[in-house]
């Protein structure tokens, strides 16, 4: 089975690139990694260049591509509104028409900023997009876009929710960095979503092709959480695993008390019963995946 991965050298990708086998199924795995910049074993891509992603695909022609990329600054899409579409929107256009000729499949990651948050329940696959920011706005005409050209059966999106692991940046780092440096944090308390470790979320990848799975689903990790429990999780784990010799007080905030540019949803948990039970994929809860992550940290 030949694979093209996007975003190789991102959070997801690595992960993907660290834990895919020799074989999907009964298929040796051919796996074609492919990074803005190239290095590391990757063909440099850039997902901007529309003339690129499809020469790409016209010449591997592969049996299916993890369009694992993205551009992901939520605050500067704002800003940047052009290169957002070009990456998160273009992009996936491009693939699926490619695809579509070769006959190869997509595999779509997208996100949970594809909803407004305002429901106050999780949110299932079959519902309608609605997002807030440009950055949501632009995966949702991503995921459109491959759906309007892709005949059915050969297009996967799956959608998840704020990524981390033990590599890029991302959330974990990010508070690990900051709790060493101040005494005390003011998080964010009245979002809430699901932490997701970028290994599920590679493994889940992984079982999307082994069973040729096709539509819109869920993926995320077991259970909810505010940005708050979240950082306050990472304290004291990161504490017990000797990352932290004295992790800072973290005080709960409003959404008001920290403004930025673009606006985010107050509660995006989706929905992922049915997508574990078709990849056949256990739940994990998010502080026992924070637990292993930070593991990797510490290695």
């Amino acid at each position: 089975m030949k694979v093209i991965i996007t975003g190789a050298a991102g959070q997801l990708g690595q992960a993907f690139r660290h834990l895919a086998p020799a074989e999907i199924g009964a298929a040796p795995l051919e796996l074609i990694a492919t990074s803005r910049s190239g290095g590391d074993g990757t063909i440099p891509l850039d997902l901007a260049d529309a003339a690129a992603c499809r020469a790409l695909v016209q010449e591997h022609r592969p049996d299916w591509l993890i369009n694992a990329g993205a551009y992901t600054a939520v605050d500067k899409a704002e800003s940047e509104v052009e290169l957002a579409q070009a990456v998160n929107a273009a992009a996936p256009a491009v693939f699926a028409e490619a695809l579509q000729a070769t006959g190869g499949r997509l595999l779509q990651v997208s996100t949970d900023f594809v909803f407004n948050g305002a429901q106050g329940s999780p949110y299932r696959p079959d519902q309608p997009v609605d997002p807030l920011g440009v950055y949501g706005a632009s995966k949702a005409v991503g995921e459109a876009a491959a759906a309007e050209v892709l005949e059915a059966g050969r297009l996967c999106i799956l959608r998840t929710s704020w990524v981390y692991g033990p590599v890029g940046k991302n959330f974990l780092l990010t508070m690990l960095r900051l709790m060493r440096e101040r005494e005390q944090l003011g998080v964010v308390a009245d979002q809430v979503g699901c932490p997701t470790a970028t290994a599920g979320l590679a493994r889940a990848c992984l079982a999307v092709l082994e069973h040729g799975v096709s539509g819109v689903h869920h993926w995320s990790d077991a259970g909810a959480a505010s940005w708050y429990d979240f950082a306050v999780a990472i304290a004291e784990q990161g504490q017990a695993a000797g990352l932290l010799e004295k992790p800072a007080r973290i005080n709960p905030i409003t959404t008001a008390e920290y403004p930025t540019p673009a606006q985010r949803p107050s509660y995006s948990l989706l929905e992922c019963t049915g997508t574990r039970q078709l990849l056949q994929r256990p739940p994990l809860h998010w502080r026992e995946a924070l637990r292993q992550v930070i593991g990797d940290v510490v290695a």
